[in-house]
Formats: structure tokens, C-alpha cells, sequence
């Protein structure tokens, strides 16, 4: 088929390359706008648009899609077949969205309908969620709310990270997109309403960020910090310092001898050593630090953390 694919990130790069091995005739990739980043303010590339250069595929990167005569016009006359959309981030307005024969196909980091929205597998990490996956869909003008194709379910890991998990589930997006495709050129591809029980998936905001000793749990603290990694990593403050919390996991009671712990402040460390580790007290549980940031430094782990930055037992996060 002839494909018009819109997607910026490197969930979406996964979706590219599946279609591209698969054989179907890509016409134009759409992409955000480079974007300048870091102290040199170097222009960077989309992982998208780094693909559609190496592939030698037509390149598309309009500032805005809705109310752009000139780029819909662009894509009318393209002709797809279909239009792949894969976090793009950008609404496309109806006028695009009637284009292409099949109409518009989105790959959706959730099983719809939940988590509706920018952030779906950021939120199901930061939840506790047991499982997710992948839901492809007709687009309609709504937000995220066209009807269903196919779903593949996945097992959310204990321990895992919204970035191990993006990993995994950008893999199962392009396959999936790829088997999507076929039916519909077969003509049997199944088409399934959502219905009303859906529930949204925000984008995420910056104040989200801060550990809540007083009122999170141990899972909570847990969830926030694997929910937040790579994005913007979890902090809390010692002694004024910001520190940030990269990865974590709930202490057993094989780890720390807990009796009369119930006494303590949340927030408190409770064990700190390079050899033995950083442990706090948490509200239902005991946090162990595994990967820390100090304040205008690295990431690293806490054993190399402690050995040159010692943080006093029974010091108080805040």
C-alpha cells in the first residue's frame, strides 16, 4: 500500500522500520520540526527523521497541521492509501483525516480504552498496573477514541521502567502495525467500539516529581520513581539538596531488621553505607535506593554514590 506515516520519537521509528521491511511504498514521512537542545544549542534530529534520511524517504516537518491549506493540499495530492500515525504529537483536524482510502491507523501505547491520551504507558508504570500493551485504531476527531483494530496484551514487570517498557512495547507496535495493515488490504480487519468505560492518560507535569513522604506509600514511592525513569526521575531534598531517585525497590525483611521502625518519621534513613546501602522509611514499607543523581551530578549507583557522598543515618528527606 501507499503510506503517508506521522510520528516523531523513537516509539514511533520502530513502527517506520516495520513497515519499511515489510514492502509497503512509503510516499512521505511526517515529523515535528527539529528542535535545539542542550548548552551548544545543536539542532537534533527526530529518531523518525533520522530513518526517513538513511531510507532516502520524502520528508515532510510543517510547524502546525490544522488550518495549513498548503500542507493538506501536499498530502492530497500523495494519494496514500493510508495514513500511519504513531506519536506524532500533533491532532490531525478532519480535513486530513479523509484523505487516505482506509483512513488514518494509530498505534496506541495502551489497551484502549484506557488511558486515553500523551502519556498511556508513563501511567500505567506510575499506577502499579499489572499489564498493558498495544491497541491499533481507526483515527476519528476524538482523542484517542476511534474504533478498535487489533490488541496485544503484555505482563508490566515488577521492577520495570517506563523506558524498558517503551522499549518493548515500541517493538510490539510496529508488528502489530504491520499485521494491521495486511488485514486491511485483505479486507478483515476487524472494527470494535470503544464504549464509554475509558479512563485518560495526561501528559506529565514537572510537580508531579516530588516524593511525598508523609502521604505515599513505599509502592507508591516505588511506581512514581520506575514511572518517571527516564523522563524526569523522582527527587526529594537532604539538607536543602535536591537528589534524585533513578531506580528503587521495596526492601524485604531479609534485607533490614524492621522492629519498632513504625516509630520513625517517613522519610527517615534508616541504613546507610556503601556496602550495605541506602534504606528509608516509608509509609507501609522500606524503600532501597539502587540508582541515585545528586545535585549537578551524574547518575550512579548508590554504592558509588555513598562512597563519596556519606548521607548520615537517621537524616531526614524531605
Amino acid at each position: 500500500m501507499k503510506i503517508v506515516f506521522m510520528g516523531t520519537p523513537d516509539f514511533a521509528r520502530d513502527s517506520l522500520e516495520a513497515i519499511y521491511k515489510d514492502g509497503h511504498e512509503i510516499i512521505g514521512v511526517v515529523t515535528n520540526p527539529d528542535k535545539p537542545k542542550g548548552r551548544g544549542m545543536k539542532m537534533i534530529l527526530s529518531p523518525v527523521k533520522e530513518f526517513a534520511i538513511e531510507k532516502n524517504l520524502k520528508i515532510y516537518q510543517p510547524e502546525k497541521v490544522k488550518n495549513n491549506i498548503e500542507f493538506i493540499e501536499e498530502i492530497k495530492k500523495l494519494n496514500p492509501d493510508v495514513i500511519c500515525v504513531v506519536a506524532y504529537g500533533k491532532i490531525l483536524p478532519k480535513e486530513i483525516l479523509d484523505i487516505p482510502k482506509y483512513g488514518c491507523i494509530n498505534v496506541h501505547g495502551s489497551l484502549l480504552p484506557k488511558y486515553r491520551g500523551a502519556a498511556p504507558i508513563q501511567w500505567a508504570v506510575l499506577n502499579g498496573d499489572k499489564l498493558t500493551g498495544i491497541t491499533t485504531m481507526y483515527m476519528d476527531e476524538g482523542m484517542d477514541t476511534g474504533d478498535m483494530i487489533l490488541k496485544e496484551e503484555v505482563t508490566i514487570g515488577e521492577n520495570e521502567t517506563t523506558g524498558e517498557l517503551w522499549e518493548r512495547l515500541s517493538k510490539i507496535g510496529g508488528k502489530l502495525l504491520v499485521e494491521t495493515l495486511k488485514k486491511i488490504e485483505e479486507g478483515t480487519a476487524p472494527r470494535e467500539k470503544q464504549g464509554e468505560n475509558f479512563t485518560l492518560a495526561p501528559m506529565l507535569d514537572k510537580s508531579m516529581a516530588k516524593i511525598d513522604w508523609d502521604n505515599q506509600t513505599a509502592e507508591q514511592i516505588k511506581n512514581l520513581v520506575r514511572g518517571l525513569n527516564p523522563i524526569m526521575g523522582a527527587y526529594t531534598f537532604l539538607d536543602g539538596k535536591k537528589i534524585k531517585f533513578w531506580k528503587v525497590k521495596l526492601a524485604t525483611q531479609d534485607e533490614i531488621m524492621a522492629e519498632g521502625i513504625e516509630i520513625i518519621a517517613n522519610g527517615t534513613v534508616i541504613v546507610s553505607h556503601p556496602k550495605d546501602g541506602l534504606f528509608i522509611k516509608a509509609k507501609n514499607g522500606i524503600i532501597k535506593v539502587l540508582e541515585i543523581q545528586g545535585e549537578n551530578a551524574k547518575r550512579m549507583s548508590i554504592q558509588d554514590f555513598l562512597r563519596g557522598n556519606p548521607i548520615e543515618e537517621f537524616s531526614l528527606l524531605q
